[in-house]
């Protein structure tokens, strides 16, 4: 080594020098090459980029390491130690990257300009309201069609399993329920079709509790008070009376394992093996559940088609009781009374008409409890659903009257919604048309829009049979 190379290794070796080089800019490094460094430098870039086959992952990475040192310092490596005295930034793990396809939260401003004005009044009218794009969306998704309550799936209700809520949106469900002024005990979750905790089988009834507590569990993390299900069906030799200890059973133990959730039996067509069509079986079931205070019932108008004051007067008073009343579905029917059929039809234009709904809607035992819309919408609630909260609201204001049928025009009513769901009808994509009029000519039957509610896994049910709607059991 020549005496200029040796005094240069003695140099750069020199703890002094190394703490003046450390202090300098980077721009204005530089340190004069040799032969022997610049066959090093050429060895580094050629294994840093070529790589070596052969070697082991611990050899790479420190290759991979100096080929970063040495591009981001932009300083020739010189074999000395000089490499050592540049801090780079650190090469960031596929740890560090941001994860793909995770949800972003943004919080932006809602635009409640075109929103429907919402109606003061003793009576909640509200619609079951979609859920796509986070849970949050349900609040404003009410809020738009002028809704005092409001229903929603706390997770998919045709899946076994589903990703637990995101904390984010709980937040911001929470939020939005302040911001709109909504009540918990005005909001209304609906249960898994899938669950049916009647089913004699014990593993299989298992499985739909585990489901079933799931969603009990989500409606608690969302500081909801109600939970809406339906009991499900017998299945096999099994008797009904059995079937309502089931549901019972599953009742107690989902309460033992939650805080303050009450849950609510919807009554159901009453159709082959479903239980619940008759009010006795909901008092069966209320009769077995320990805590009584934590269990109600919710009434479907579709599965009564007759005027509602005899009924809630008498039958359904004696066998369940009018205590129990915690909700109701707003439904009428496109089949006839005791046809065991479950078949939506949008208000007024079924076999209950409006004067059934008024009747509702002007008895003061159906104050402050949500009254849900089940109701077709056509892809288009702000039409549809808005236009029915607004007539159902009307009929609920003639309640002040001393005659509570002044004043109204129930054909005129009718004539609106009507007009209504024609237009919305029209507009509704072709291709959810040709879907449903395939599915009825492979089925043989009238096409219909009527809101489809299976109830049960497919194992369960495999005699149920469900067309645009209708549910009936062999």
């Amino acid at each position: 080594m020549s005496a200029i190379g040796l005094s240069l290794t003695r140099l750069t070796n020199n703890p002094s020098f190394r703490i003046f080089i450390k202090q300098l800019p980077l721009s204005r490094v530089s340190m004069p090459e040799t032969r022997q460094a610049k066959r090093r430098a050429t060895t580094t870039a050629t294994t840093s980029i070529e790589g070596t086959t052969g070697l082991d992952d611990r050899s790479k990475k420190r290759r991979k390491d100096a080929k970063s040192i040495e591009t981001s310092t932009k300083v020739d490596a010189s074999g000395s130690c000089l490499d050592a005295l540049v801090e780079t930034e650190p090469i960031k793990s596929r740890g560090d990257a941001p994860r793909k396809g995770k949800k972003k939260h943004v919080q932006e401003e809602i635009d409640t300009s075109d929103f429907i004005p919402r109606v003061d009044s003793a009576w909640a009218v509200g619609a079951h309201v979609s859920a796509l794009g986070g849970i949050e969306n349900t609040v404003v998704n009410a809020a738009s069609i002028g809704a005092n309550a409001f229903a929603l799936f706390v997770k998919s209700q045709r899946k076994w399993t589903s990703p637990p809520l995101e904390a984010e949106s709980v937040v911001e469900f929470k939020k939005r329920m302040k911001h709109f002024g909504y009540s918990s005990r005005m909001v209304l979750p609906h249960g898994s079709y899938l669950v049916n905790l009647a089913n004699p089988d014990d593993q299989k009834r298992e499985k739909a509790y585990q489901c079933f507590l799931d969603d009990l569990k989500r409606c608690e993390a969302l500081g909801l008070e109600l939970y809406n299900f339906h009991p499900g069906s017998t299945v096999g030799a099994t008797t009904a009376e059995n079937s309502l200890g089931h549901v019972a059973d599953c009742i107690n133990r989902a309460h033992n394992e939650t805080n303050n959730i009450i849950i609510v039996i919807e009554n159901m067509a009453g159709a082959g093996n479903i239980v619940g069509g008759p009010f006795i079986h909901l008092g069966g079931i209320i009769e077995r559940v320990d805590d009584k205070t934590r269990v109600g019932v919710c009434l479907d108008t579709l599965q009564l088609v007759r005027l509602l004051s005899s009924l809630i007067n008498h039958t359904f008073d004696q066998e369940v009781g009018l205590k129990y009343l915690r909700a109701m579905h707003l439904n009428d029917s496109k089949a006839e009374y005791n046809s065991k059929k479950d078949r939506h039809e949008n208000i007024g234009l079924g076999h209950l008409g409006l004067q059934t709904f008024h009747h509702i809607l002007t008895d003061p035992r159906t104050q402050d409890i949500p009254l849900i819309l089940e109701t077709p919408n056509f892809d288009n609630s702000r039409l549809i659903w808005g236009t029915e909260i607004s007539v159902l609201n009307r009929l609920s204001a003639s309640a002040s009257n001393s005659d509570n049928t002044v004043d109204i025009d129930f054909d005129a009513l009718t004539t609106e919604l009507k007009s209504n769901v024609k237009i919305a009808d029209s507009k509704k994509p072709a291709k959810a048309k040709v879907k449903r009029v395939a599915r009825s000519a492979t089925r043989g039957k009238k096409n219909d829009d009527s809101v489809l509610e299976p109830q049960g896994d497919e194992e369960d049910n495999q005699a149920m049979e469900v067309d645009g709607g209708e549910r009936s059991q062999a």
